[in-house]
């Protein structure tokens, strides 16, 4: 599985970085800043990239909410969350939530874009 993440947002970075402490082998970590090859394997722009997390696994594209739902499934200490925050009016509104930080951060970061 791969997990597509902005290393150049300090926010993300960090919270990525208490993913990786995890050590889970078979979670592999790209960085999407300036990254052509993560556009071509998600089939995403750097806009969308960098708008929101995505994870690739059984070659689908996850993207924001249902992207971290998809990698806290696979992550012992976070396995809880992904099934609460599955349950339907609960991952309403954690996506919901989820879209109004992930827009903040995205204007944080939007100068990265190149176009």
């Amino acid at each position: 599985m791969k997990i597509f993440f902005n290393n150049s947002c300090s926010i993300c970075r960090s919270e990525i970085n208490v993913y990786k402490k995890q050590g889970i082998k078979q979670l592999e970590w790209v960085d999407i800043t300036n990254n052509k090859n993560a556009e071509m394997d998600t089939k995403k722009t750097s806009k969308d990239l960098l708008r929101r997390l995505h994870v690739k696994s059984d070659h689908k594209i996850y993207s924001g909410a249902e992207a971290f739902i998809v990698l806290w499934s696979r992550m012992p200490k976070f396995k809880f969350l992904s099934k609460l925050l599955s349950i339907p009016i609960i991952f309403h509104i954690f996506s919901l939530v989820y879209e109004i930080v992930a827009f903040f951060l995205y204007l944080k970061n939007r100068n990265q874009l190149k176009n």
